[in-house]
């Protein structure tokens, strides 16, 4: 068994690593670098060809594919996992495996990148059935709690031992809406045996156990519910994140003020979850998309009293060309007014570039009078003692850390030595374009 780590070894995000057994192979995750999005976003990433993004270091570097390829398998829908499928795919005539919230979003992004003509090979896969890839590598997903809908561990079944690929989580007993963790099916594999680990490290040097997204809904409502009532109130968020969003809108409800999402990733998100069954919007609740649709709902909202809607927003991070980050450069016919309130519900990720963005939103809306509330939130991803009740109840042969820097895939090293595990033995540390053999 090989694992060749294609990116997300030497950052956060850009997820891809290929798993080979024999010499045939599987790619788990074609994620992109989110920051390198920001840098170049005056680009059409539609327009760009594979190539390109990768010289630019948005998406990862797939010279390093060394297996005959059978499968594409993505563990979860956000784009750090999967926002380089739609150029891959092209390269890699094979089925490309998610669950069923996870396939959807594949699928839909052929509305907006015209060139992906993969959608007719997702299949979509429920967590608990046992798909054979090849006579050699069969695949199981698993369930998990993350920021995300349908996430989950990738189990590889293989004649070489199990393989468990887990990147992105959190175990969360209370998580608003979806299904928990699948613990009994953990702790099957872990008495079976598993012959290797892939962790990611993301959070590994928080020594606390990460919050249940329940303590999320409890902070929004604890002080959403004590807005001003004549004043304006804006959210922003993970498109994404659903059970958030879920959140917000019963606050709405609470107040009395009518929800409205903004932004084009939040009808996506939120589209394809309805279509699904798995968020129930209230009766009350718009979405707009289109920048013109967003333009004539704030202008609306600026006439009418923005003090009867609640507004949930893309632009969390400062992306200079989100909803918010527009509002704030005054483009649309809708003026923040002193005392208005924009809450935020997301945390920065941590990198430079949304660092130097947030600050400048933060201090746009500050100027025009607008009162900031952040500590909304609470992260998808697993910290310390997380990691460590994983640990034990798989008790893995080997561990290769991943999704992060040099430092968060040490921290992550240390703790497993903590655990009796050695370097270069039966823990390994490798970069992108690196390799080991178990």
């Amino acid at each position: 068994m090989e694992i060749i780590a294609i990116g997300g070894y030497n950052e956060f995000g850009r997820n891809m690593t290929e798993v080979k057994v024999g010499d045939e192979s599987v790619i788990i995750d074609m994620g992109i670098k989110l920051d390198r999005v920001l840098i170049h976003e005056d680009s059409d990433l539609s327009t760009m060809d594979s190539d390109e993004l990768v010289k630019r270091g948005i998406f990862p570097d797939d010279r390093f594919v060394q297996g005959r390829v059978k499968a594409i398998i993505i563990s979860h829908g956000h784009l750090d996992h999967l926002g380089a499928v739609t150029k891959f795919t092209d390269k890699y005539d094979v089925p490309i495996y998610a669950t069923p919230y996870t396939a959807e979003l594949i699928k839909a992004e052929k509305r907006y990148n015209r060139g992906f003509k993969g959608g007719e090979r997702v299949v979509s896969v429920q967590p608990g059935e046992i798909i054979e890839v090849s006579p050699n590598i069969k695949l199981e997903f698993v369930a998990v709690t993350h920021s995300i809908l349908h996430a989950s561990f990738v189990a590889l079944h293989t004649p070489e031992g199990v393989l468990i690929y887990a990147n992105d989580f959190k175990f969360d007993d209370t998580p608003v809406l979806g299904e928990t963790t699948d613990y009994d099916r953990l702790m099957e594999l872990g008495q079976e045996g598993v012959k290797c680990l892939i962790i990611e490290s993301t959070r590994v040097m928080e020594e606390e156990r990460t919050p249940s997204e329940d303590i999320a809904r409890k902070l929004l409502f604890d002080t959403l519910s004590k807005a001003d009532e004549d004043s304006g109130l804006i959210v922003t968020t993970f498109s994404s994140h659903l059970q958030r969003i879920r959140s917000i809108l019963d606050v709405a409800e609470l107040i009395g003020r009518r929800p409205v999402l903004l932004g084009r990733s939040m009808a996506k998100y939120s589209g394809i979850g309805e279509k699904l069954g798995l968020i129930k919007m209230p009766k009350t609740t718009s979405v707009y998309g289109s920048q013109k649709a967003v333009a004539g709902i704030l202008k609306n909202i600026n006439s009418e009293g923005r003090e009867n809607y609640l507004i949930i927003a893309t632009g969390h991070q400062g992306e200079q060309d989100a909803i918010l980050s527009r509002i704030a450069n005054r483009e649309f016919d809708f003026r923040i007014g002193k005392d208005d309130q924009v809450a935020f519900s997301a945390n920065v990720i941590p990198n430079p570039m949304n660092r130097a963005n947030r600050y400048v939103l933060e201090t746009k809306l500050r100027i025009q009078g607008a009162r900031i509330i952040k500590g909304l939130h609470v992260s998808g991803h697993a910290a310390r003692e997380d990691h460590r009740y994983l640990l034990r109840v798989l008790n893995p042969e080997n561990i290769v850390p991943c999704h992060g820097d040099l430092l968060m895939l040490s921290s992550y090293a240390e703790l497993a030595e903590s655990m009796g595990y050695e370097l270069n033995k039966d823990l390994h540390l490798i970069r992108n374009g690196q390799k080991v053999v178990i």
